[in-house]
């Protein structure tokens, strides 16, 4: 199993190329490979034959470098292969631990290891025996006497000191008794003549409610995205800023570019804002750092060019490729770039190199209407992404000579999330300035 990215231990095997006996030359593409980042094809760089396939399509968190397959020289004999097994070629090393697995629901079987005594079938039994849930009492109204507050002395039940030890002991509550004493007064006698009322049936018989769920198994890019989520909100100070910005102008600008395009390309308000980051970035330079531990130093990297992570949804997850070099681009080549990238996203067919590194994200969930503003987690190591809400119309008091009027403006919520130990607030608020004025004024991004 090759190891397809930096950060890739195991992976899943796909759908195989090649089969047994088939020549390969370099370049082919041998076995697609689901790594912890995407779904890719291995490219063989070799001349040879396949003479054996050691780990079928569908095979789940293979160990990187344990065998996948045999291959042999061409003339070679393949034949003698035929019953060549993953022990003959070394075994396989045991892959990452995962977290344990959770609970099977009480309706699943334990698996049959063979064995009279094996454990699983006692264990599992017995905790689904366990496991069935205890049906709490229903919850019952305090009495009331419907008059006016007592105290503690006046609460106390009308019974003789002999009968609240009595009824103590037995657990016979005085409040249900009517008393044959003076005045009402329960008596010792009329706590020992006390019966209970014949119950219903214990509601503990009753059948226990069964949730129904199921199951997804979490493959390697979700895992991979769970733990450097999780990586950044604890070792990243988050801190955030947002701002409201108009953007008439801006659709304005688009609109007469796409009228004139000729259909050669179709801006979005995407391309636009893409631009926006890396011109407040190169205003802003410190934004576009990224903080690095390398041989025992600390130190802050500041990047000499602006490479936008854009991120796209896919079927498998969330994905970041890289737009590079995006300050010294045009708007036209920002909106090929991102159409082409975010297509082979979603295809998984992006090359590593394509979606490793950047050095600032944006984030845009301006297609959902409902999403007026959002924040997002930093993508590490870099020290700042960009969350953009969508485009509303807001009623704006214009003076003119008859008084006040409104005029209607196109507006947005972004929010900046930054990593305090590389942004301090006040950069952080200066970028977004810079990235609210170049936003308000287009026509800067021209330039």
């Amino acid at each position: 199993m090759p190891a397809l990215s930096p950060t890739m231990t195991a992976g899943n095997i796909g759908t195989w190329q090649k089969k047994a006996g088939d020549a390969i030359a370099p370049g082919d593409v041998l076995v697609e490979i689901e790594t912890d980042k995407a779904q890719m094809d291995f490219e063989f760089q070799e001349d040879g034959v396949l003479a054996k396939i050691l780990k079928d399509s569908g095979e789940k968190d293979v160990a990187v470098g344990n065998p996948i397959a045999v291959m042999i020289e061409e003339g070679g004999d393949v034949a003698a292969f035929e019953s060549f097994t993953l022990e003959d070629a070394g075994g396989e090393k045991t892959s990452p631990k995962e977290a344990p697995k959770e609970e099977a629901s009480q309706s699943s079987e334990p698996a049959d290891s063979g064995s009279q005594t094996s454990p699983s079938k006692i264990d599992v039994s017995k905790s689904q025996e366990e496991s069935k849930p205890e049906i709490a009492p229903e919850p019952q109204e305090p009495d009331s006497s419907g008059g006016r507050l007592q105290t503690s002395l006046d609460r106390e039940p009308n019974a003789s000191p002999l009968a609240k030890a009595l009824a103590l002991e037995k657990g016979v509550p005085l409040k249900g008794l009517k008393g044959t004493g003076p005045g009402g007064r329960v008596t010792k006698q009329d706590v020992e003549k006390y019966k209970p009322a014949a119950s219903s049936a214990p509601a503990a018989s009753a059948a226990p409610t069964v949730a129904s769920y199921e199951d997804t198994p979490a493959s390697s890019m979700r895992k991979t995205i769970a733990n450097r989520l999780v990586q950044s909100m604890n070792q990243n100070p988050h801190y955030f800023v947002a701002a409201t910005l108009s953007v008439s102008k801006l659709l304005k600008l688009r609109q007469a570019l796409n009228g004139s395009a000729d259909g050669k390309y179709k801006l979005s308000v995407n391309d636009f804002l893409v631009k926006a980051c890396a011109v407040a970035c190169k205003k802003v330079p410190a934004v576009n750092s990224s903080w690095r531990e390398l041989d025992g130093q600390t130190f802050i990297r500041q990047h000499n060019t602006v490479d936008v992570s854009v991120a796209v949804a896919t079927p498998v997850g969330l994905m970041t490729p890289i737009v590079r070099n995006v300050d010294g681009l045009g708007l036209q080549n920002i909106s090929a770039q991102i159409k082409d990238l975010g297509k082979r996203a979603r295809d998984g067919k992006l090359k590593p190199e394509e979606y490793q590194g950047g050095t600032f994200t944006i984030s845009n969930m301006g297609m959902n209407a409902a999403v007026e503003r959002f924040t997002a987690v930093i993508n590490p190591p870099q020290a700042g992404i960009l969350a953009v809400g969508t485009t509303r119309k807001v009623a704006i008091p214009v003076e003119s000579e008859d008084g006040t009027g409104v005029e209607w403006d196109d507006q947005i919520v972004v929010t900046g999330s930054f990593d305090h130990k590389v942004v301090d607030g006040a950069v952080g608020g200066e970028w977004i300035r810079e990235f609210k004025k170049v936003v308000e004024n287009p026509l800067e991004l021209m330039l």
